[in-house]
């Protein structure tokens, strides 16, 4: 049977606008929004996939009044006009589905759901399956068993996506689709401005209607005296009878709009390709582009056109030519290698950009013997992409590179920190606007160049990977111009790249895991969740799965009848937040976090990390990643080092399993309250700084303070609500946050803020005037100048605005404690290597700086790391490092 697909515009868009709407928003290199139309072609993406339909339609609603506004004024008269975010998106969007010959309908005078209406019951007469794609669950009451209603989720990029036919309507609300028309009319709809019966909510509405069958049937009854309602509700019902039956008349869905096109003008027909490439690469849309092929609509460049091959060389003159510029801009050809190695890539190529581009097969004995001193050579700049790579692969055939001089995925990243750059691709359409899917990368006519072996058949590696090379040398010019402009030259020059090479040296080092220990670890926590699981079913009265959202709001809120705190689609909500605010009503909610906690520590901290155990050397070889917050923060994957858990003791336990090598220990230093210390010196605040240079407790100093207590008299819980403010006020949090974290009224909290901030006037001003001038500049600066563009601050949607005020604040902060950090892990790595030491940098948890050094150099190597984490920079107050020492992780603390 062939299938008819039937899509809600104005729902998808929207959904698809506040699905991607998250700690940036998608956007063109002219600043247009694009998030919406990227979220709503993924959606539409999915069910043309799914389903494959013949027929397809998009409806829209059109700005003109429909008969509903004028039957009742008060329709949809609480809505907010749409954001100029997304109504700027809507023409585009249109112009996509005209590009892709898609059936565009819209009605003056009446909404797309009546045009919806009206297509389906002709989708079904004509013996169709029909898939309404929508948002909006008024749709409900046009299920059939032919008609169905997907509603689609976007979550953390990803499209979900659940049906609702007649038999999933009427196991979900035991009622006839059709039905739900008579449930509005009682409950109304609060997002159109539906009056319905004042106090008749949906589950009243239902059981209503389940008795009655209809509205009519229940007033007849009602003015009859043979209904069952009595009280408050039969009041209600009686004083409402018009505006039960007005709002069913505007919950009822038009099922015979004027629609001139027939069945056959909805055909899916072939799309204008030239088109929507055009679109598409205006909207930067390559993802979609290489998704459905169109860059074959358009004839292929070849690379030959921008440079040259150089087919015939002498390698002794290369080499000659590089030593000479003292300058070798580069790419090394990758390929995924499974052998247990730090990075389980291998070199299959070079490409060397100078007078012309020089490509070369990877053989080891001979790239060692003609390369090894020129990545050597402390005088020849090295001029590559993702440098650190590079150098773990290089470290592992015995080269030792010196001067990486400039990584243009690094300049990239330090330009414009929350755009795309995620792949080398990206970097080059942003700079050059090459989009290397332009280029003919397949096999070309010219032979394989390979100046180590001349018996090698054919391959596209020669033609993208000198490519790249080519860009390299292009994009080294362009963002070292941008780097200067924006004044970010030095942070690159004497932060970022330096900090690579002691990234990559960690990476080299390793830490050692005791698998062992971490198996026993993780026996022992199965054996206290089996425990847990027994109590949880001894307190439950019931086995159940505790793993099951659903099954375990049955128990909680059913069967137990605890407080019911907030409910979504799939039933009772059971997120950690509302265990932590109903914990103290049964013994059971406490177990049942424990048990979750437990369950997550074994999954992700023991299964996960056996996994990244290196057969080889025992150790884990974390990747430390420069280019991923929008803050300047270093992050961690594979595994995420820089999240062991340490809030729980059981969890603080796993740190035990990381020991020092034999003959070693670890020394440790953790800068004392960085954050609150660059929050002082940034404002200028002379409380905070105060209390800083006076070497006082900040927080029971702020208690005093706020709560006019003498300090010696601070309570713990003075102590405790100080330091929540604290922290909250850098990362901007609302009187509503910090509520939920304390547990106390919405009210008290603001008075919290209100009292801080009037003891603290350099915070205040700091807190009014950063945005302000965010919003004037387009972006905040750290002390070293590292820039963070923030658009969000002039957004129309008051949640995007209020993100913005909130990265403009922590930014600043949060950014220059980062870059604390680097510049002292630089000046520890340099003091080490000056000493000619054997000590190594092994770890670095955002404020933590964890060493490994032979036993007879701990004493020195703790001097070093407290001096130099203490003299990183001179700010107006102190910084404090920490240090400790032992022999596993969890010790050091």
């Amino acid at each position: 049977m062939q299938n008819l697909v039937l899509i809600d515009g104005n729902s998808i868009l929207n959904r698809a606008f506040y699905g991607i709407m998250n700690s940036k928003m998608l956007m063109t290199k002219d600043g247009t929004y694009t998030n919406a139309i990227y979220g709503f072609l993924a959606i539409m993406f999915k069910i043309l996939e799914d389903i494959n339909p013949e027929y397809l339609v998009v409806t829209f609603d059109l700005k003109v009044p429909t008969a509903r506004h004028k039957m009742y004024e008060g329709y949809k008269a609480n809505r907010h006009g749409m954001p100029n975010e997304l109504a700027e998106q809507l023409p585009i969007m249109k112009e996509i589905l005209h590009a892709m010959n898609i059936k565009v309908i819209e009605k003056e005078g009446y909404e797309a759901d009546d045009v919806i209406g009206t297509l389906s019951v002709m989708g079904e007469k004509e013996g169709l399956n029909v898939t309404i794609l929508s948002g909006d669950r008024d749709n409900f009451q046009l299920a059939t068993d032919k008609v169905k209603i997907r509603i689609p989720r976007t979550k953390a990029g990803k499209t979900e996506v659940e049906d609702f036919d007649r038999e999933k309507i009427l196991e979900t609300y035991g009622l006839e689709p059709k039905k739900l028309i008579e449930v509005k009319g009682l409950m109304g709809d609060s997002s159109d401005n539906i009056p319905g019966v004042p106090g008749v909510g949906e589950k009243t509405a239902i059981n209503l209607v389940k008795e009655y069958g209809s509205i009519d049937n229940l007033y007849k009854r009602l003015k009859e005296g043979t209904s069952n309602e009595k009280g408050k509700l039969k009041e209600k019902l009686e004083q409402n009878e018009d505006l039960a039956i007005l709002s069913r008349t505007l919950g009822t869905i038009n099922l015979n709009v004027p629609i001139e096109d027939t069945i056959d003008d909805l055909k899916v027909n072939e799309w204008d390709k030239q088109e929507v490439l055009k679109i598409f690469k205006e909207l930067n849309f390559n993802r979609y582009i290489e998704r459905f092929n169109l860059e074959e609509v358009e004839e292929k460049k070849e690379v030959k056109e921008l440079f040259e091959i150089e087919e015939n060389c002498n390698i002794n003159e290369l080499i000659e030519k590089i030593n000479n510029k003292k300058e070798f801009i580069y790419y090394l050809g990758l390929e995924d290698d499974d052998q247990g190695k730090i990075i389980n890539k291998k070199i299959t190529s070079i490409a060397i950009a100078l007078d012309k581009i020089y490509y070369l097969k990877f053989v080891e004995d001979d790239f060692k013997k003609y390369f090894k001193s020129i990545f050597e050579s402390n005088e020849i700049r090295k001029i590559g992409y993702k440098q650190k790579i590079d150098y773990i692969l290089l470290k592992e055939l015995g080269i030792n590179v010196q001067n990486l001089f400039y990584d243009i995925e690094i300049a990239a990243y330090i330009l414009n920190p929350t755009s795309a750059n995620k792949k080398i691709e990206d970097v080059i359409q942003n700079y050059m606007e090459i989009d290397i899917n332009e280029f003919e990368t397949s096999k070309q006519n010219n032979e394989q160049i390979n100046l180590f072996d001349t018996n090698i058949e054919n391959d596209n590696s020669k033609q993208i990977n000198s490519l790249y090379a080519y860009c390299v040398s292009k994009i080294y010019k362009i963002t070292e111009e941008k780097l200067k402009e924006t004044n970010q030259i030095e942070l690159f020059n004497n932060i970022e790249m330096p900090v690579l090479e002691v990234l990559a040296d960690m990476q080299v080092n390793g830490i050692y895991v005791d698998k062992e220990e971490l198996i026993t670890y993780g026996n022992e926590l199965k054996e206290k969740i089996n425990v847990l699981v027994k109590q949880i079913y001894e307190l439950s009265g019931e086995e159940f799965n505790i793993n099951s959202p659903k099954q375990l709001g049955v128990v909680l809120f059913e069967k137990l009848k605890l407080p019911i705190q907030k409910k979504n689609k799939n039933g009772y909500s059971t997120d950690v937040d509302v265990l932590e605010k109903i914990k103290f009503e049964h013994p059971v909610v406490e177990k049942i976090l424990e048990y979750r906690q437990l369950v997550k520590l074994n999954s992700t901290y023991v299964e996960g990390l056996i996994n990244y155990i290196n057969p080889i050397d025992n150790k884990i070889h974390s990747y430390f990643h420069q280019t991923v917050t929008a803050t300047g923060r270093l992050s961690s994957t594979d595994p995420n080092l820089q999240n062991i858990p340490t809030r729980i003791e059981l969890g603080k336990k796993l740190r035990k399993v990381f020991k020092s090598d034999e003959g070693k220990v670890f020394i440790d230093a953790d800068y004392s309250q960085i954050e609150l210390r660059v929050f002082a010196h940034i404002s200028n605040d002379e409380h905070m700084k105060e209390a800083f240079i006076k070497g006082e407790d900040i927080h029971a100093s702020t208690a005093a303070r706020v709560f006019n207590t003498p300090i010696e008299e601070v309570t713990k819980k003075q102590r405790s609500d100080a330091k929540a403010v604290n922290f909250g006020i850098v990362y901007g949090i609302s009187d509503f946050g910090l509520a939920e974290q304390l547990g106390i009224s919405r009210k008290k909290a603001k008075e919290y803020i209100e009292q801080y901030l009037e003891k603290y006037n350099g915070i205040k001003d700091f807190m009014e005037k950063v945005p302000e001038e965010a919003k004037e500049k387009g972006y905040v600066e750290t002390i070293f100048h590292r820039r963070r563009y923030i658009p969000e601050l002039n957004s129309n949607n008051y949640m995007v605005r209020q993100f913005g005020k909130r990265a403009a604040m922590n930014t600043p902060i949060q950014g220059s404690a980062a870059d604390i950090m680097k510049i002292a892990m630089i000046n520890v790595y340099r003091k080490l290597k000056e000493e000619n030491m054997q000590t190594k940098i092994i770890l670095q948890i955002h404020d933590e700086l964890l060493l490994q050094a032979p036993i007879e150099e701990a004493e020195k190597a703790k001097e070093i790391l407290k001096n130099e984490m203490e003299n990183a920079v001179k700010l107006n107050i102190p910084l404090i490092a920490e240090v400790s020492e032992a022999n596993n992780w969890y010790e050091c603390k």
